[in-house]
């Protein structure tokens, strides 16, 4: 297997929360396409340093503000490369194509409309996902389930899994109608942990699938809507989600939680080694909070997933 090239790249966003992408030169490689700004990182250069040097050189811009997002090793037929991405959400200056290439603000749920490089893909997946993934815990009534759901929207909870596993398939879908037009009123995601065929029934825009589903689950077009996820909890459900398309996933358990309790946990050098193995966004789940999340991030994640932190 060739040597893989270093290469840093960033998701750049603005003040509108839009995120630049810029498009490669037609007599490069995967010329045509459009990409996240940034280039290689020189034999002994920290990764920041490399990505500042090439956004100025690029776009003219000076990064006051970056984080690392993903890190994803890929294999094309003539070449390997390891992006190693980060969110650029500061910088001074004006962006502007320095070195002639087409550059575009686009927002985020807007990105499926450029076509990008096999390797980006993860890349546009962890842009496009938040920090918080909230699970929604019990409740004794769809006003109840509305309630709460309203609570966590007001407090800035943009992606949600709707679990109910008492309900029955007409009580889940009467809940979920319900959810949906929350969700849509405040532009968030509101997924569903059910079985395939319920999520297509709903014409649900993002189904979380448990790891025994996953397991079964044949092929990534069986679901229709646009995210699929998956539960996982070793490095061969990790793999498994890889190969079988899944958008993202969450790792559990991180540390011990008041539903699964007694559960061995991962530790957070142990979860830092499986997402390390990942070509997808992680979430971290299990015992977690608001307060892990920096946390969470700091050891390769996309962000926390939870339920009674936000429920």
């Amino acid at each position: 297997m060739s040597k893989l090239i270093h290469v840093a790249a960033a998701v750049i966003r603005d003040r509108r929360g839009r995120i630049l992408i810029a498009r490669r030169p037609d007599d490069k490689h995967q010329g045509g396409l459009w990409e996240f700004p940034g280039g290689k990182v020189e034999p002994g250069e920290p990764v920041a340093d490399a990505l500042s040097r090439e956004l100025e050189e690029e776009l003219g811009i000076r990064v006051t503000s970056a984080r690392p997002l993903i890190l994803i090793p890929h294999h094309y037929p003539d070449k390997s490369v390891l992006l190693d991405v980060w969110d650029v959400d500061g910088f001074e200056g004006e962006a502007h194509g320095a070195e002639g290439q087409p550059i575009e603000w686009v927002c985020p749920e807007a990105l499926d409309d450029f076509e990008f490089p096999a390797a980006n893909v993860p890349i546009l997946n962890a842009a496009r996902l938040p920090g918080r993934l909230l699970i929604t815990g019990d409740a004794g009534s769809t006003e109840d389930y509305v309630q709460h759901l309203a609570s966590a929207l007001a407090n800035g909870i943009t992606q949600v899994i709707l679990r109910a596993k008492t309900l029955s398939d007409d009580e889940f879908a009467a809940v979920y109608a319900q959810l949906k037009q929350l969700c849509d009123q405040s532009r968030a995601t509101l997924g569903v942990n059910t079985t395939v065929a319920q999520a297509n029934a709903l014409e649900a825009e993002h189904l979380h699938l448990t790891s025994a589903r996953l397991e079964q689950l044949e092929a990534r077009d069986e679901f229709k809507g646009r995210w699929l996820s998956a539960s996982c909890h070793n490095a061969e459900q990790i793999q498994m989600a890889k190969e079988k398309g899944v958008d993202f996933i969450t790792l559990s358990p991180v540390q011990s939680s008041s539903s699964h309790p007694g559960e061995p946990s991962l530790g957070w050098e142990r979860f830092s080694e499986m997402v390390a193995e990942s070509v997808l966004p992680v979430y971290a789940l299990g015992g977690l909070t608001e307060s892990n999340l920096l946390k969470a991030r700091e050891n390769g994640a996309q962000g926390v997933a939870a339920i009674s932190a936000w429920w």
